[in-house]
């Protein structure tokens, strides 16, 4: 059974910064791409950042310049730094991980249960 359990959120200043982490766990063999992905309330899942097996990282135009996305393989964990807040990030937060769990079966689609952001004063 995997599970990816995310954390890091909370209530946040305009302005501020926080870093979200999600940590894989279960009978993972490979993890592939990783992204973070947000929902505001009415509005559709919006793709934040994506980071690929080979580390190639794309980022939506709203958070570019103001977020960091990485990994660490060996903790199979992945971060999403975003700093200079603004009330407009408020969202839920997902984490999603194409992964495998055994040699040679074809990764699927895991999601996170989301964290909370909210930037407000």
């Amino acid at each position: 059974q995997v599970q990816l359990v995310e954390s890091g959120g909370g209530l946040v200043q305009p302005g501020g910064s926080l870093r979200l982490s999600c940590a894989a766990s279960g009978s993972i063999f490979n993890i592939y791409a990783i992204r973070w992905w947000r929902q505001a309330p009415g509005k559709e899942r919006e793709l934040v950042a994506t980071i690929t097996v080979d580390g190639s990282i794309h980022y939506a135009d709203s958070v570019k310049g103001r977020s960091t996305i990485s990994r660490d393989n060996a903790k199979k964990t992945a971060y999403l730094h975003m700093n200079s807040l603004k009330p407009e990030d408020t969202a839920v937060y997902y984490c999603n991980m194409d992964l495998s769990t055994a040699r040679g079966t074809i990764p699927d689609d895991y999601w996170g249960q989301g964290t909370q952001v909210t930037v407000s004063s």
